[in-house]
């Protein structure tokens, strides 16, 4: 029996460009990367040379701190480039992928002989580890530490974000078998949050050795950060690791087939996208292998992620490690000529009922870049209360962000956030303020001084 939670702020943003429920296809990429800057606080250590020979699950990068922790190529192929920036810092690892994919073979396991310890070895081995995010903070799981519990979302309510159900009708078993290995590594049990308003139609809700929730609401109900603060929120000197379910069907894979498997379907969507629907990829996977998608005679800017906590990634740019979304989105650089002024703006949506768009709830925006307008003084207002369905108070922690000031850091909530759930903050901020690097830049500071 699950239990019910209905979340009364939020918001949905009416954006178009959703993704159909069909798939155009396979993408059958010729380079792929493995990006470090896809992990908070990894400091990398490169483990392959250009013109290596790799197959898929070969490890190309260690954890320096933590070297059992590796991050293996998606595909088999070559290395091609090792990109670097400013002070030679590791930015991509380049692979050109075979036309015929190998695997290394990691041996199939049956889960339910498998102690805790053996569980762990063959996630660290695959290559896997990563997909295991640890609470606070956002970071990778340190395999040393036994977290309190685990949390998984099973739905998402993020703009346009891909449907579950879609994306993973083919992996039941997969994902059962990665629930049965994750409940070995903890003591407090695997929590799964499901939608309430499709409770029953989700083939989920079948899912055994799991404590089942449902969330009601508008964004983020869907968030793993906001479920967990109403389920068990997280005290100083506790742990909590959770994983998305793209990644939990590749956990499962990899006991079932041997085989380190990540491919997954991407939602190609935005106002921009020429016939947004689906496609199967790799993470890694090149922009430009989705050219069938846009025009290229726009000035877009591709989104690997969602509109409000995507990475802006370029045209020339590789979708992430955990996304298995891609928006498209026309750059705001039109100006507008006393836009302000203006009493009726038929084509912009309004949170705040500054325009008419409540006269039409279900009309969808071709939303662009624009940010209509620029950063002003941080006024002390109730709007950020009014999408933040935690009970924090974000004006003060932001400000105790700014500040540096750790322990009102504490008192206020900053073990319980990442910038996703500050996300909807951000967009309905009348200042313009970049909310979310700003809980970044306080995180950031607490693995400084705390970790």
């Amino acid at each position: 029996m699950s239990n019910n939670i209905y979340l009364k702020k939020g918001l949905d943003l009416p954006i178009s460009g959703e993704a159909a429920q069909t798939t155009r296809g396979v993408i059958v990429p010729d380079v792929v990367a493995v990006k470090p800057t896809d992990f908070r606080g990894l400091v990398p250590k490169l483990l392959v040379r250009e013109g290596d020979k790799v197959l898929a699950g070969t490890p190309v990068l260690a954890d320096k701190m933590s070297q059992n922790i590796l991050f293996a190529s998606p595909v088999s192929g070559t290395v091609a480039e090792v990109v670097r920036g400013a002070k030679r810092k590791l930015l991509e690892v380049r692979i050109k992928a075979d036309a015929e994919q190998e695997y290394v073979d990691f041996g199939v396991k049956k889960v339910a002989s498998m102690s805790a310890e053996q569980i762990k070895e063959a996630i660290l081995a695959a290559g896997l580890w990563p997909s295991i995010v640890q609470r606070p903070y956002g970071i990778i799981a340190n395999p040393q530490v036994k977290p309190k519990a685990i949390f998984i979302s099973a739905f998402n309510t993020a703009p346009l974000a891909a449907d579950m159900e879609f994306v993973l009708r083919d992996e039941f078993e997969n994902i059962q078998t990665a629930i049965n290995a994750l409940n070995r590594l903890t003591d407090g049990g695997v929590h799964m949050s499901l939608n309430a308003s499709n409770y029953s139609g989700t083939p989920f809700h079948r899912l055994e050795n799991v404590i089942q929730h449902t969330f009601e609401g508008r964004h983020p109900a869907g968030n793993v950060g906001v479920q967990i603060h109403h389920i068990s929120p997280i005290q100083k000197g506790e742990t909590v690791w959770t994983v998305s379910m793209v990644m939990l069907a590749a956990i499962g894979k990899l006991f079932n087939t041997g085989k380190y498997d990540v491919r997954r379907k991407f939602a190609v969507t935005g106002p921009m996208a020429i016939k947004p629907a689906y496609v199967e990829a790799y993470p890694g996977t090149a922009i430009k292998s989705l050219k069938a998608f846009y025009d290229p005679s726009y000035n877009l800017r591709f989104i690997s992620g969602d509109v409000l906590t995507g990475a802006n990634v370029g045209k020339d740019g590789f979708t992430g490690f955990y996304d298995n979304q891609v928006t498209i989105l026309e750059e705001g650089d039109k100006y507008e000529m006393l836009g302000w002024a203006k009493p009726f703006r038929p084509a912009l949506f309004s949170s705040s009922r500054t325009y008419f768009s409540w006269l039409t709830p279900k009309k969808k925006y071709d939303m662009d870049t624009n940010l209509h307008g620029g950063p002003r003084a941080f006024v002390v207002n109730d709007v950020y209360g009014k999408v933040l369905p935690m009970d924090l108070y974000p004006v003060y922690l932001l400000k105790a962000c700014l500040a540096n000031n750790i322990d009102d850091m504490e008192k206020y909530g900053i073990y319980e956030v990442l910038e996703e759930d500050f996300a909807l903050c951000e967009y309905v901020c009348p200042s313009k303020i970049e909310i979310q690097q700003i809980i970044s830049d306080g995180i950031s500071l607490m693995l400084k001084e705390m970790c």
